[in-house]
C-alpha cells in the first residue's frame, strides 16, 4: 500500500512539470504562429489583386487628392511640401494608373484623378529644393541646359502614365512633357555612363532609372521610338552602376561613374520598380539584387540596406535602419516581389508591412494607419505593381 501511494506521488510530481513545459511550448508556438498568421492573412489577397482591397486603398488616395483640391481652392497649403509633396502626388498617380490598367472598368473614374495628381507633381514649390541646389536654375524652364535635372523624371513618369490611361490628357501638358523627354533623351545619349545629375556633381542611379521609365512610357503614349537611348541606359547600368559583388546599384555616383556611396538596397529596390517600365530583364536582375538582402525571422522579413559589409544608421533614402534593416528598402521590395510573382518573398515582406503599417478600413476606404500619406501612396503603387512592366 505504501509503495503504491509513493508511486502516485512521484507520478504527480512528474506530471506537473511536464504540464508546465507543454503549456510553455504551446504558448510559445501560439506566440509565433498567431502574429505570423494575423499579419499575413491579407497577403495572398493582395498578391492576387483582390479588387476590394485595391479599390479600398485607391479610394484612400482619391480622398487625399480631393482634400488637396479643396485646400488649393481655399488658398491653403497642401498637407506636404517640397520633395515629399512631389513624391506623394507622383506615387498616387502611378498607383492609380496601374489600377486603371488592371481594372479597365474603373478607368473612367480614376483616369482624370491620375492626371490631376500627376500635374500637381509639377508645382514649383515641390521643385524648390532642387532649384535652390542648382543656384536658381529650374530644370523645367531650361530644357537646353547641360545639367541633368534627373529629379524631373518623377513628375515626367507620372505624367506619362496619365497620358497612357486618360483620353482627356491636356494637350498643353503633353507638349510640355514632350520637351522634357526630348531633353532627357539628349542628355542620356550624351552621357558615356548613362548617369545624369540630380544635384550638382551628384547622380543617383535610381533617379536615372526613373528617367528611363519616363522615356519608355512616353514611347507607349506617343509611339515614338526610344529604343536607342533605352538600350544605352540599360547597357551602362549593367556595366557601371551595379556593384558586381552584391548585385546592388551604387546609391550615389559622379557622372564619371565613380562611386560616392556604397551599393545599397533602398536605391536598388526602387530602381527595380522604375526599371520595370523600361526594361523587364534589367528590372528582374535588380530585383534579385534586392532580394539577396532579405533577412527573415519567424515568417517576417526585411531588407538589409548595405551590401558588401557596409553599415550605417540610414538617411533620407533608406529611412530608419535598425539592425541593418531599412524601412524603405523593405517596402520598395514589395513592388518587384509582386510584379515578378515571387509569392513567398512578397508574403514575408507583407507581414512586416502589415505589422508596422497597421491597415484599417473606414467605409469603402482602406489605409495603413501608421504609413501616412506618402506611405499609403507608395504602398498603392507597390502593391499593384505589374501592369506597368515593359512587354
Amino acid at each position: 500500500m505504501g509503495s503504491s501511494t509513493d508511486a502516485g506521488r512521484r507520478s504527480r510530481r512528474f506530471r506537473r512539470p511536464l504540464a508546465i513545459l507543454i503549456g510553455l511550448v504551446v504558448t510559445m508556438a501560439l506566440a509565433i504562429a498567431v502574429p505570423r498568421w494575423w499579419c499575413g492573412r491579407d497577403a495572398n489577397a493582395w498578391f492576387d489583386g483582390d479588387s476590394a482591397r485595391v479599390h479600398g486603398l485607391a479610394e484612400e488616395m482619391v480622398a487625399f487628392e480631393a482634400d488637396d483640391d479643396q485646400r488649393q481652392a481655399e488658398g491653403k497649403s497642401g498637407q506636404l511640401d517640397g520633395m515629399w509633396g512631389l513624391l506623394a502626388h507622383q506615387m498616387t498617380a502611378l498607383g492609380l494608373a496601374q489600377v486603371c490598367l488592371s481594372h479597365p472598368e474603373w478607368r473612367d473614374h480614376y483616369a482624370p484623378i491620375v492626371t490631376r495628381a500627376a500635374i500637381k507633381s509639377l508645382r514649383p514649390e515641390f521643385r524648390s529644393v532642387f532649384t535652390d541646389r542648382w543656384h536658381g536654375e529650374d530644370g523645367l524652364t531650361v530644357p537646353d541646359s547641360p545639367h541633368g535635372h534627373a529629379y524631373l523624371s518623377y513628375p515626367a513618369l507620372a505624367l506619362g502614365m496619365a497620358r497612357v490611361v486618360d483620353p482627356g490628357f491636356p494637350p498643353d501638358v503633353a507638349a510640355q512633357l514632350d520637351t522634357v523627354i526630348a531633353s532627357f533623351e539628349r542628355r542620356l545619349l550624351a552621357s558615356p555612363t548613362a548617369l545624369l545629375e540630380t544635384f550638382p556633381d551628384e547622380a543617383y542611379p535610381t533617379d536615372v532609372a526613373a528617367v528611363a521609365a519616363a522615356i519608355a512610357v512616353h514611347g507607349r503614349a506617343t509611339g515614338t521610338d526610344h529604343s536607342a537611348v533605352l538600350a544605352h541606359w540599360a547597357k551602362q547600368v549593367r556595366a557601371v552602376q551595379i556593384d558586381r559583388g552584391t548585385g546592388l546599384v551604387v546609391q550615389r555616383m559622379g557622372t564619371d561613374g565613380r562611386a560616392h556611396d556604397a551599393p545599397r538596397a533602398s536605391g536598388t529596390g526602387l530602381a527595380a520598380y522604375f526599371a520595370g517600365f523600361a526594361d523587364r530583364a534589367l528590372a528582374a536582375a535588380l530585383a534579385e539584387g534586392a532580394f539577396g538582402q532579405e533577412r527573415s525571422f519567424l515568417g517576417f522579413s526585411g531588407i538589409h540596406e548595405y551590401g558588401g559589409g557596409g553599415d550605417g544608421s540610414g538617411d533620407i533614402d533608406s529611412g530608419p535602419v535598425i539592425l541593418g534593416i531599412s524601412e524603405s528598402a523593405t517596402s520598395f521590395a514589395l513592388a518587384p516581389a509582386h510584379a515578378f510573382r515571387h509569392r513567398d518573398i512578397f508574403t514575408r515582406l507583407f507581414r512586416t508591412a502589415d505589422l508596422v503599417g497597421w491597415p484599417r478600413r473606414s467605409g469603402s476606404r482602406l489605409r495603413f494607419a501608421n504609413a501616412g500619406v506618402i506611405g499609403n501612396a507608395l504602398l498603392l503603387a507597390f502593391l499593384t505593381s505589374g501592369p506597368e512592366l515593359a512587354r
